[in-house]
């Protein structure tokens, strides 16, 4: 049985919120103007990504965030409402792949792709573990 039975195209998610100064660019160091900042709207994208699957996986399984290829291409003030979505367009095994967008009140802010994989958090866990303890485990490459 595949752990993304249950995951199909067409699964959508969303997020939203107020712009408040502390999601803007100088708040979080990636700027110097007040209005929405970039990784504020990646952060929101990969919320409705989480929105759309996260509820569907088995026990102990969730995504984890591999591949983002956005534009941001207007500008939110404080005060606006914004609101990303995430639509599922392809299971491949345990790769996801979301077609993700962001619009304020007024317009498109933001578009791309994201990519999520499926994970067994207890081994994932354990590998993270052992790659910070002392002779850590080294990947192959």
């Amino acid at each position: 049985m595949s752990l993304t039975l249950d995951l199909k195209p067409g699964m959508v998610g969303s997020q939203g919120l107020v712009v408040g100064p502390e999601h803007t660019a100088p708040h979080v160091g990636s700027g110097k103007i007040a209005v929405l900042a970039t990784p504020v709207m990646v952060n929101l994208m990969e919320a409705a990504a989480l929105a759309a699957v996260e509820a569907h996986l088995p026990a102990g399984y969730q995504s984890l965030g591999t591949r983002l290829e956005v534009s941001h291409v207007a500008a939110t003030p404080i005060g606006m409402r914004v609101r990303a979505e995430a639509e599922l367009t392809k299971v491949e095994g345990r790769r996801l792949t979301f077609r993700v967008r962001a619009e304020d009140e007024r317009e498109l802010i933001g578009e791309g792709i994201h990519e999520r994989v499926v994970v067994n958090v207890a081994r994932f866990d354990q590998r993270v573990q052992a790659k910070g303890s002392p002779g850590g485990v080294k990947r192959e490459t």
